[in-house]
């Protein structure tokens, strides 16, 4: 392979490698995640990069209009690789006046990742996932879901022409995911419990070497949503914000942000990285727990409870490695009520944007951070919607409606 592309495990005092083609999730010696190392090498110079970049967009090539494989020097294929895509990525970033004025900022852009194939961000690192797993041989790709990732590794297996298996919570996913992945042809089983359960489950289903698990957890996952953070980087014209504000739910998009700002910045593409700030649901707050007592270590919510079903995730996967990119970015991790999340996604739909819940934690979120001080009004920051309106109209319908109870049963009250 020409690029120097390996896996390595992030747990600092073991580190151990792995090869591209080994079939891993965890590091097989100390169970710790894993990374993929060796985009900084790639012996191209920032102003060629961004002037290839650029003419890219302008291709009919199947890699070049996609917003992830035309970043495909830092990711770990080779050029001959059978890409498979659904044109994903090159989102809007839109300007958004009266979520800015909501937060009390002169200005506020959103980079809507809802606007992907499958309406959610899920879609940037389930072309790369996917992609590996056909490489790999894989007889079936499975994963655990709140949703989102039900629906796009349903579409990207089924243009794999790969067998696809999805354990969702029962009676905690809105019929549109649903639908989708039932659409797209994958087997869908609903479990009782919650994403975590899914989770223990899906992971136990995926010893068999066949079968292919693509939840976050999986370091091609974070290859393809890393990026975003590229994509975003060029419609800033290379102009990084001062903070970056995302939701928190498994944290594998925040880990994803994270490494590739990280990236760039060494590549020389960027001067600085921005604040990145996780945005929790009251009730499902593990990481913020953790932001604020992490002397005492990561723990665990059994039980957690929100109305934004995207990020109802008690056992995040992805945590230390998105609490690396917090702590070296001065970033920080923060809750908002299930009322905040209400009122932002209706200013969100006001500035005729619109989103699914989950997304609506960064605008609450960067509110209370302007209140509080933390972000200035004279710093730039960028929020990033996860998911489409379409995602949970039910949700839209109750809240419009002035019938949307949350989970301890108060009435989220209409502004």
């Amino acid at each position: 392979m020409s690029k120097l592309f390996l896996q390595r495990c992030i747990t600092p005092d073991c580190r151990a490698e792995y090869k591209l083609d080994e079939r891993l999730y965890v590091c097989s010696r100390c169970g710790g995640l894993l990374d993929i190392e060796g985009a900084e090498d790639i012996g191209i110079d920032a102003a060629s990069l961004r002037e290839l970049w650029r003419e890219r967009r302008a291709s009919v090539d199947e890699r070049d209009r996609s917003g992830v494989w035309r970043f495909r020097e830092f990711l770990p294929f080779d050029e001959d690789t059978k890409l498979v895509s659904l044109g994903e990525g090159n989102t809007p970033l839109y300007d958004a006046p009266r979520s800015a004025d909501y937060c009390r900022l002169p200005q506020l852009k959103l980079k809507h990742q809802g606007c992907n194939p499958t309406g959610s961000f899920k879609d940037t690192g389930m072309t790369a996932a996917v992609t590996q797993a056909r490489k790999l041989g894989a007889r079936l790709v499975v994963c655990a879901s709140t949703g989102n990732t039900a629906a796009s590794l349903a579409a990207y297996a089924a243009r794999a022409g790969i067998d696809c298996a999805i354990i969702v919570p029962s009676g905690q996913v809105s019929n549109a995911k649903l639908a989708q992945a039932l659409d797209y042809g994958a087997k869908v089983q609903e479990i009782e419990g919650n994403f975590d359960s899914c989770m223990n489950k899906i992971r136990e289903l995926s010893e068999d070497e066949s079968i292919y698990l693509v939840n976050s957890i999986n370091p091609f996952r974070i290859e393809g949503q890393k990026t975003v953070a590229f994509e975003l980087a060029e419609q800033l014209e290379w102009r990084v914000p001062d903070h970056l504000v995302m939701p928190g739910g498994n944290l594998g998009n925040s880990s994803a942000f994270g490494k590739g700002f990280r990236e760039l910045l060494k590549s020389g593409l960027i001067d600085r990285q921005p604040k990145i700030t996780v945005v929790q649901a009251e009730g499902a707050a593990p990481f913020a727990r953790f932001y604020s007592h992490h002397e005492h270590g990561f723990v665990n919510e059994e039980h957690p409870q929100t109305l934004a079903s995207a990020i109802k995730i008690g056992a995040p996967v992805s945590w230390q490695k998105a609490w690396r990119v917090v702590s070296e970015t001065g970033g920080s991790v923060i809750t908002v009520s299930e009322q905040e999340i209400a009122d932002a996604k209706a200013i969100i739909g006001r500035d005729g944007i619109g989103c699914e819940p989950a997304s609506a934690t960064t605008v609450a979120g960067i509110r209370k951070l302007v209140s509080d001080g933390t972000i200035k009004e004279n710093e730039t920051v960028v929020a990033v919607l996860t998911g489409h309106l379409l995602k949970d109209t039910d949700y839209v319908m109750k809240y419009h409606s002035g019938t949307l109870i949350t989970p301890d049963g108060s009435l989220v009250i209409r502004n």
